[in-house]
C-alpha cells in the first residue's frame, strides 16, 4: 500500500504555467504611496519637498523613508537645499535613477464576463489609437477573463505591433455581457456555491506510525454569509480574477497602473434595495480584495466604463450629463455620497449611479481615476497623463502579518489651498491569507503554487442530496518535503491543507483551511508519505481543482492540480 501511494502520479498540471512570481508569496517590505498634488484649478503642483508632506498611518505620524519627485516621466534629482532629516534616514526611491525616465507599466484587464462586444471593441480601438501616448520606456501587458479562465494575450512589452496584435485578438474573443444583463435578479440570498462542502475529513487514518487529527476548521460559505445576490456573486468572480491578475504581474520595475475594462459592476445591494431584508454586504467585501492587492503591490487602479452613459439618461431631471458624475479631478473622490436616494431614481439611472460609485471606490482607494462616461474614449491617454507627474513616497511599516487594514493619509503642511490624491490604505497580509489567494488564483490561471509533489487519488463518488455527489479524496504528502520537529518526545508539525474547485461555468468554491496534525514517536525514514483523507461535495459534473499543503515551519508549499467529476 505504501509503495502504491509513493508511485501514484500527481494530477496533470495545466499547459500554461503561472509566472514565477505567482508561485511564491510576495514579500512587500516597503509601502509605496504615489501622491498627485493639484491646485484649485486642477493643475499639477511641482517642486514640493519632503518637508511639505506629512504621512499618517492610522492617524499617527510616520517617517517618510523614501522620496522622489517624478516630472514629465523623469525622476528629478533632489535639490541641494532640500529639507532632509539630519540622520540621513531619507533616501531617494531605490528603483529610480535621478534624471532618468521612470517606466510606467500598464496592466490591461478585459472583463469579457461583463463586456458587451460593441462597447468593448469601441474602447479597445480607442486604446489602440492612444498607444502613441505611451513613453518610450513604458510597457503594457494584456489579459482577458471569460468568466472561468484568465488568458494572457501578451506579457509586458513596449512593442506597438505586439500590443496591436493583442488588441485585435481581444476583439475576436467572445463577450458575455449580454448574458450578465439577462441574469440581473432581485434575489438577496444565494444557493450553495459548487465545490467543497464537507465540514472536514470524514475519516482518520494511521500510516507508518504517524497519526492524523480531525480538521480544526469547517468550510465557510462566504457567498451565503455575505448574503450575496446572483449579480453580486458574478461581480465577485470578476473581481477575484482581477485580483489574481494583479498578483501574477506583481513586480515590474517602475510605476504600476491597472486599467480594468468592465461593465455592470455596482455597489452591493444598490440596484435592488430591500429595507425589510437583511443588510447588503459592504462595498469593501466585494471590491476589497482587488483594492488591497493593488495597494499592497503598488498598483493604481483606473476602472474603465465600457458602456458609457446611457443616452436616455443624459437629459434626465437628475442632472447627469456625459461627464464623470460629480467627479472632482483634483481630489479623485467619488460623488456617491452626494447622489440622490436610489429609491427615488429610475431603475436605469439607479444602475448608472451604482456602477459609477463602484468605479469611484476602486479609483479613490488606490489613488487612481474612474474612467466613466466620456472618459472611456480617452482612458489610456488620461492614465498616461495622470502618471507623468507625481511624488513617490515610501515607508517601511511594522510587519505583524495579522490581516489588519491600516489607513494611510497624506497631508500638506502649510498648503491649505492644495489637494492631494493617493492610495488610502495597506493590508498587513498574513502568510495564511496569501496562500489562500495563491490557490484561488491558480485555479483561474492554471497550474498550481509551489512544488507539485502531492499525489492525489479520488475514490468512487457517492450520490448526495440534490444533484450533488460526495467524492472521497486522498492526499499523499511526502514527508521528505516537510519538517517534523522533536517536541515532547515526538516528531510533530501542523500543516495547513487547502483545496478549491471551479466548474465549467466558472463558479468557484470557497477555500477552507484544514489543519493536519502529524505526530509520530520516531523520525520518519526517507521516502515515507503521509495520507490525509477528506471528502469533496460537488455538483455532478467535472471540476478543475487545486490542492495545496503549507508547512508553517519551513514556508514550503506543496500542491497538485487536475480534474474531478462524476467519473
Amino acid at each position: 500500500m505504501l509503495a502504491a501511494l509513493v508511485l501514484a502520479s500527481p494530477a496533470t498540471s495545466q499547459d500554461v504555467p503561472l509566472p514565477d512570481l505567482f508561485s511564491d508569496t510576495i514579500d512587500v517590505r516597503v509601502v509605496n504611496v504615489e501622491v498627485v498634488v493639484t491646485d484649485r484649478g486642477g493643475n499639477r503642483v511641482q517642486g514640493l519637498q519632503v518637508g511639505d508632506f506629512e504621512l499618517l498611518v492610522d492617524g499617527e505620524p510616520v517617517p517618510i523613508g523614501y522620496f522622489t519627485e517624478v516630472g514629465e516621466g523623469v525622476a528629478r534629482a533632489a535639490r541641494a537645499d532640500a529639507d532632509k532629516p539630519e540622520d540621513g534616514s531619507l533616501q531617494a526611491v531605490p528603483s529610480l535613477v535621478p534624471d532618468e525616465p521612470v517606466r510606467t507599466n500598464y496592466l490591461l484587464f478585459i472583463d469579457e464576463y461583463f463586456a458587451i462586444r460593441r462597447d468593448r471593441d469601441r474602447v479597445l480601438k480607442r486604446l489602440e489609437r492612444d498607444l502613441a501616448q505611451l513613453g518610450a520606456h513604458d510597457r503594457m501587458a494584456v489579459v482577458a477573463f471569460d468568466g472561468r479562465n484568465v488568458t494572457r494575450l501578451t506579457d509586458w512589452t513596449g512593442a506597438r505591433d505586439e500590443l496591436r496584435d493583442a488588441f485585435r485578438e481581444a476583439r475576436k474573443r467572445e463577450a458575455l455581457g449580454v448574458m450578465r444583463r439577462a441574469d440581473i435578479d432581485p434575489a438577496t440570498t444565494a444557493p450553495d456555491p459548487p465545490g467543497v462542502a464537507a465540514s472536514g475529513p470524514l475519516a482518520q487514518n494511521t500510516l507508518g506510525g504517524v497519526e492524523s487529527a480531525p480538521a480544526l476548521n469547517s468550510v465557510r460559505r462566504a457567498a451565503t454569509a455575505l448574503n450575496l445576490s446572483k449579480r453580486e456573486r458574478q461581480i465577485q468572480r470578476s473581481v477575484l480574477a482581477a485580483t489574481a491578475t494583479v498578483r501574477s504581474f506583481a513586480d515590474p520595475p517602475g510605476r504600476k497602473a491597472m486599467l480594468v475594462l468592465t461593465d455592470g459592476w455596482g455597489v452591493p445591494g444598490f440596484n435592488n434595495p430591500d429595507p425589510f431584508g437583511p443588510p447588503p454586504p459592504s462595498i469593501e467585501s466585494i471590491y476589497g480584495p482587488l483594492v488591497h492587492a493593488a495597494n499592497r503591490l503598488g498598483y493604481t487602479l483606473y476602472p474603465v466604463d465600457l458602456a458609457g452613459l446611457n443616452p436616455r439618461l443624459a437629459n434626465s431631471p437628475f442632472g447627469i450629463g456625459d461627464v464623470s458624475v460629480g467627479y472632482n479631478a483634483g481630489a479623485g473622490a467619488s460623488s456617491a455620497s452626494a447622489q440622490p436616494s436610489p429609491f427615488a431614481a429610475p431603475q436605469g439611472l439607479n444602475l448608472e449611479w451604482s456602477q459609477d460609485a463602484a468605479f469611484g471606490y476602486l479609483a479613490h482607494e488606490t489613488g487612481g481615476l474612474p474612467m466613466i462616461n466620456a472618459f472611456r474614449d480617452i482612458a489610456l491617454a488620461e492614465a498616461a497623463t495622470d502618471t507623468r507627474h507625481y511624488y513617490w513616497l515610501g515607508f517601511e511599516p511594522p510587519r505583524n502579518q495579522n490581516d489588519e487594514l491600516h489607513d494611510i493619509e497624506i497631508r500638506l503642511a502649510g498648503h491649505p489651498d492644495l489637494q492631494v490624491r493617493s492610495r488610502q490604505s495597506y493590508l498587513d497580509l498574513s502568510r495564511s491569507a496569501e496562500l489562500t489567494m495563491m490557490v484561488e488564483g491558480s485555479v483561474l490561471f492554471g497550474g498550481a503554487p509551489g512544488k507539485e509533489t502531492l499525489a492525489v487519488r479520488f475514490g468512487p463518488p457517492r450520490r448526495a442530496r440534490g444533484r450533488k455527489i460526495l467524492v472521497p479524496m486522498e492526499i499523499a504528502i511526502p514527508l521528505d518535503d516537510v519538517e517534523l520537529l522533536p517536541m515532547g518526545g515526538r516528531f510533530t508539525n501542523e500543516l495547513e491543507f487547502r483545496v478549491t474547485v471551479i466548474n465549467e461555468a466558472g463558479e468557484r468554491s470557497e477555500t477552507p483551511v484544514e489543519k493536519i496534525r502529524i505526530s509520530g514517536a520516531t523520525e520518519p525514514p526517507p521516502g515515507v508519505v503521509f495520507v490525509y483523507e477528506t471528502t469533496l461535495l460537488i455538483r455532478a459534473h467535472e471540476h478543475r481543482y487545486v490542492a495545496s499543503i503549507y508547512d508553517p515551519l519551513t514556508g514550503a508549499v506543496l500542491s497538485a492540480s487536475g480534474t474531478v467529476g462524476p467519473r
